[in-house]
Protein backbone atom coordinates (compact mmCIF):
# COMPACT_ATOMS: atom_id res chain seq x y z
CA UNK A 1 0.00 0.00 0.00
CA UNK A 2 1.64 3.29 -1.44
CA UNK A 3 2.46 5.65 2.10
CA UNK A 4 0.59 8.51 3.57
CA UNK A 5 2.76 11.61 4.01
CA UNK A 6 2.83 12.35 7.78
CA UNK A 7 1.25 15.28 9.29
CA UNK A 8 0.60 16.30 12.62
CA UNK A 9 -3.00 15.96 14.14
CA UNK A 10 -5.36 15.34 17.63
CA UNK A 11 -6.71 12.10 17.84
CA UNK A 12 -10.21 11.30 20.61
CA UNK A 13 -9.12 7.60 21.13
CA UNK A 14 -13.07 6.66 21.69
CA UNK A 15 -16.01 8.34 20.89
CA UNK A 16 -19.59 7.27 21.63
CA UNK A 17 -21.54 9.99 19.64
CA UNK A 18 -19.35 11.22 16.40
CA UNK A 19 -19.99 8.36 14.56
CA UNK A 20 -23.76 7.33 14.77
CA UNK A 21 -24.25 3.57 15.56
CA UNK A 22 -20.82 2.85 15.63
CA UNK A 23 -17.47 3.39 18.28
CA UNK A 24 -15.08 5.46 16.71
CA UNK A 25 -11.86 7.26 17.02
CA UNK A 26 -11.92 10.78 15.38
CA UNK A 27 -8.80 12.32 13.75
CA UNK A 28 -9.07 16.22 13.67
CA UNK A 29 -7.06 17.88 10.94
CA UNK A 30 -5.59 21.63 11.31
CA UNK A 31 -6.17 24.10 9.42
CA UNK A 32 -9.20 25.10 7.59
CA UNK A 33 -10.34 27.02 4.61
CA UNK A 34 -13.20 28.96 6.04
CA UNK A 35 -13.36 31.32 8.99
CA UNK A 36 -16.48 31.24 10.87
CA UNK A 37 -16.16 33.63 13.72
CA UNK A 38 -18.42 31.49 16.02
CA UNK A 39 -16.04 27.83 15.39
CA UNK A 40 -14.76 26.51 18.48
CA UNK A 41 -11.82 24.83 17.25
CA UNK A 42 -9.78 27.84 17.27
CA UNK A 43 -6.49 26.18 17.24
CA UNK A 44 -7.63 23.55 14.70
CA UNK A 45 -9.19 26.08 12.31
CA UNK A 46 -5.84 28.75 12.71
CA UNK A 47 -3.53 25.71 12.44
CA UNK A 48 -1.56 26.27 15.72
CA UNK A 49 0.15 23.01 16.23
CA UNK A 50 1.80 24.19 18.93
CA UNK A 51 0.10 21.79 22.19
CA UNK A 52 0.69 18.27 23.55
CA UNK A 53 -2.34 17.41 21.85
CA UNK A 54 -0.86 17.02 18.43
CA UNK A 55 0.73 13.59 17.48
CA UNK A 56 1.71 12.71 14.39
CA UNK A 57 -0.95 10.51 11.19
CA UNK A 58 1.30 7.30 11.55
CA UNK A 59 1.24 7.41 15.42
CA UNK A 60 -2.48 7.58 15.39
CA UNK A 61 -2.64 5.14 12.53
CA UNK A 62 -0.86 2.61 14.66
CA UNK A 63 -3.04 3.18 17.96
CA UNK A 64 -6.11 2.82 15.96
CA UNK A 65 -5.08 -0.14 14.29
CA UNK A 66 -4.07 -1.93 17.70
CA UNK A 67 -7.66 -1.42 18.72
CA UNK A 68 -9.43 -2.77 15.22
CA UNK A 69 -11.35 -5.22 17.29
CA UNK A 70 -12.53 -2.68 19.62
CA UNK A 71 -13.48 0.52 17.37
CA UNK A 72 -16.26 0.01 14.85
CA UNK A 73 -15.12 3.09 12.40
CA UNK A 74 -13.05 6.10 11.98
CA UNK A 75 -14.19 9.81 12.02
CA UNK A 76 -11.85 12.34 9.65
CA UNK A 77 -12.66 15.83 11.27
CA UNK A 78 -11.47 19.11 12.03
CA UNK A 79 -10.24 22.15 10.82
CA UNK A 80 -11.16 20.45 6.85
CA UNK A 81 -9.94 16.91 6.33
CA UNK A 82 -10.53 18.10 2.25
CA UNK A 83 -7.18 20.25 2.74
CA UNK A 84 -5.43 16.97 3.19
CA UNK A 85 -3.94 16.30 0.10
CA UNK A 86 -3.80 12.49 0.80
CA UNK A 87 -7.36 11.95 1.90
CA UNK A 88 -7.75 9.52 -0.19
CA UNK A 89 -4.43 7.16 0.55
CA UNK A 90 -5.73 7.13 4.24
CA UNK A 91 -9.15 6.21 3.63
CA UNK A 92 -8.15 2.98 1.75
CA UNK A 93 -5.65 2.29 4.73
CA UNK A 94 -8.67 2.59 7.53
CA UNK A 95 -10.85 0.68 5.06
CA UNK A 96 -7.77 -2.05 5.28
CA UNK A 97 -8.18 -1.81 9.09
CA UNK A 98 -11.66 -3.36 8.48
CA UNK A 99 -13.09 0.16 9.38
CA UNK A 100 -15.40 2.17 8.76
CA UNK A 101 -15.16 6.10 7.47
CA UNK A 102 -17.38 9.11 8.30
CA UNK A 103 -16.02 11.82 6.77
CA UNK A 104 -16.79 15.86 8.59
CA UNK A 105 -16.70 18.74 5.52
CA UNK A 106 -17.64 21.76 5.08
CA UNK A 107 -18.30 21.04 1.44
CA UNK A 108 -16.24 23.66 -0.38
CA UNK A 109 -14.41 21.41 -2.04
CA UNK A 110 -16.75 19.38 -4.29
CA UNK A 111 -14.17 17.76 -6.60
CA UNK A 112 -12.56 16.33 -3.82
CA UNK A 113 -15.63 15.08 -2.84
CA UNK A 114 -16.41 13.54 -5.88
CA UNK A 115 -12.81 12.23 -6.23
CA UNK A 116 -13.50 10.19 -3.28
CA UNK A 117 -16.99 9.28 -3.61
CA UNK A 118 -16.19 7.84 -7.35
CA UNK A 119 -13.96 5.00 -6.16
CA UNK A 120 -15.12 1.82 -3.75
CA UNK A 121 -11.65 2.22 -2.09
CA UNK A 122 -12.09 5.83 -0.61
CA UNK A 123 -15.74 6.14 -0.98
CA UNK A 124 -16.91 6.68 2.69
CA UNK A 125 -19.35 4.93 4.74
CA UNK A 126 -20.99 8.37 6.08
CA UNK A 127 -20.67 11.79 5.54
CA UNK A 128 -22.01 15.29 7.29
CA UNK A 129 -21.44 18.19 5.98
CA UNK A 130 -21.80 21.60 8.43
CA UNK A 131 -23.80 24.26 6.78
CA UNK A 132 -23.05 27.63 7.91
CA UNK A 133 -25.48 29.99 6.26
CA UNK A 134 -27.28 29.93 2.38
CA UNK A 135 -24.82 30.31 -0.28
CA UNK A 136 -24.24 33.50 -1.12
CA UNK A 137 -23.15 34.75 1.90
CA UNK A 138 -19.98 32.05 1.82
CA UNK A 139 -18.03 35.00 0.94
CA UNK A 140 -18.32 36.48 3.76
CA UNK A 141 -16.52 33.51 5.71
CA UNK A 142 -13.20 33.21 3.70
CA UNK A 143 -10.72 34.22 5.35
CA UNK A 144 -9.56 37.50 5.51
CA UNK A 145 -7.90 39.27 2.27
CA UNK A 146 -8.67 35.94 0.28
CA UNK A 147 -10.13 36.28 -3.07
CA UNK A 148 -9.60 32.44 -3.20
CA UNK A 149 -8.14 28.84 -2.61
CA UNK A 150 -6.69 26.77 -4.57
CA UNK A 151 -6.30 23.04 -3.47
CA UNK A 152 -5.27 19.81 -5.34
CA UNK A 153 -6.11 22.36 -8.26
CA UNK A 154 -9.50 23.21 -7.40
CA UNK A 155 -10.91 27.02 -7.17
CA UNK A 156 -13.10 27.75 -4.23
CA UNK A 157 -13.74 31.82 -5.58
CA UNK A 158 -17.48 30.81 -5.71
CA UNK A 159 -18.27 29.54 -2.18
CA UNK A 160 -21.33 29.46 -2.63
CA UNK A 161 -21.56 27.53 -5.79
CA UNK A 162 -19.45 25.08 -4.54
CA UNK A 163 -22.02 24.15 -1.29
CA UNK A 164 -24.54 23.79 -3.31
CA UNK A 165 -22.42 21.20 -5.78
CA UNK A 166 -21.69 19.69 -2.49
CA UNK A 167 -24.59 19.43 -1.39
CA UNK A 168 -25.55 17.71 -4.63
CA UNK A 169 -23.15 15.36 -4.54
CA UNK A 170 -23.64 14.25 -1.18
CA UNK A 171 -27.43 13.09 -1.65
CA UNK A 172 -26.91 11.12 -5.01
CA UNK A 173 -24.64 9.96 -4.01
CA UNK A 174 -26.17 6.64 -1.94
CA UNK A 175 -24.06 7.32 1.70
CA UNK A 176 -25.51 7.72 4.85
CA UNK A 177 -25.22 11.06 5.51
CA UNK A 178 -26.60 14.07 7.68
CA UNK A 179 -26.16 18.06 7.27
CA UNK A 180 -25.30 20.29 10.24
CA UNK A 181 -26.20 23.55 11.31
CA UNK A 182 -25.46 25.71 14.46
CA UNK A 183 -28.40 28.42 15.61
CA UNK A 184 -26.22 31.54 15.86
CA UNK A 185 -26.69 34.57 18.33
CA UNK A 186 -27.23 38.11 16.17
CA UNK A 187 -22.78 38.87 15.90
CA UNK A 188 -21.56 40.75 18.54
CA UNK A 189 -20.63 44.44 16.77
CA UNK A 190 -24.68 44.11 15.59
CA UNK A 191 -23.06 45.86 12.15
CA UNK A 192 -24.06 42.53 10.34
CA UNK A 193 -27.26 40.48 9.77
CA UNK A 194 -27.19 37.44 11.65
CA UNK A 195 -25.73 34.16 9.43
CA UNK A 196 -28.43 32.07 10.06
CA UNK A 197 -31.89 33.85 10.06
CA UNK A 198 -35.18 32.53 8.43
CA UNK A 199 -34.03 33.24 5.08
CA UNK A 200 -30.87 31.18 5.33
CA UNK A 201 -32.88 28.50 7.23
CA UNK A 202 -35.63 28.86 4.23
CA UNK A 203 -32.87 28.11 1.25
CA UNK A 204 -30.68 25.48 3.09
CA UNK A 205 -33.80 23.58 3.65
CA UNK A 206 -34.64 23.73 -0.18
CA UNK A 207 -31.14 22.58 -0.66
CA UNK A 208 -31.06 20.02 2.17
CA UNK A 209 -34.78 18.37 0.68
CA UNK A 210 -35.43 15.06 2.33
CA UNK A 211 -31.82 14.76 4.12
CA UNK A 212 -31.37 14.61 7.73
CA UNK A 213 -30.93 18.26 8.63
CA UNK A 214 -29.72 18.13 12.47
CA UNK A 215 -29.53 21.83 14.26
CA UNK A 216 -27.97 22.64 17.30
CA UNK A 217 -27.25 25.31 19.76
CA UNK A 218 -24.18 27.65 19.52
CA UNK A 219 -22.19 27.12 22.89
CA UNK A 220 -19.08 30.06 23.22
CA UNK A 221 -16.22 28.86 24.31
CA UNK A 222 -12.52 28.92 21.94
CA UNK A 223 -14.06 30.87 19.49
CA UNK A 224 -12.35 32.02 16.82
CA UNK A 225 -13.52 35.73 17.16
CA UNK A 226 -13.04 35.84 20.85
CA UNK A 227 -15.45 38.49 20.73
CA UNK A 228 -18.21 35.58 20.33
CA UNK A 229 -17.55 33.92 23.20
CA UNK A 230 -19.27 36.69 25.29
CA UNK A 231 -22.83 35.39 23.44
Amino acid sequence: MASIPDCRLVLRKTSLIDFPGLISAVLFFSGCNLRCPWCHNRELVLGNNVNDDYISLELALTHIEKRRNVLGGVVLSGGEPALFPDLGLLITRIKSFGLKVKLDTNGLLPGVLESLICSEKTRPDYIAMDLKTSPDRYRELLPVNSVYSVVNGEKTNNPGEAIKRSITLIRSSGINHEFRSLTLPSPPDNKQKPFFDENDKAVLATLVGSSQWNIRPFVPGNCVDPSWDAL
